[in-house]
């Protein structure tokens, strides 16, 4: 049934069903908002890639491992002895 995919036919289909349905005065308008949403998804993921970069802790879930205590040194208190 789907064996050739989709022709160019069925492309010029579907954009006549969209101008009709959106409008050939919203098309630009959503367009571009849509630009601008790709634009700041972008940067968010370049953002959040460098900042993994530049931590490398950020990968591990457990966080940097805490110095073991020895038995001979007190336990730290939050100052009224507990």
């Amino acid at each position: 049934m789907l064996r050739n995919g989709l022709e160019p036919w069925h492309l010029l289909i579907v954009a006549i069903v969209v101008i009709v349905l959106f409008g050939s005065k919203k098309l630009p308008d959503t367009a571009r908002s849509l630009g601008r949403s790709m634009r700041i998804l972008k940067s968010e993921a370049r953002a959040l890639k460098e900042e993994g970069a530049a931590d490398p802790a950020v990968g591990d879930p457990a966080g940097p491992a805490a110095p073991p205590v020895s038995p001979s040194e007190p336990a730290a208190t939050d100052g009224r002895g507990r």
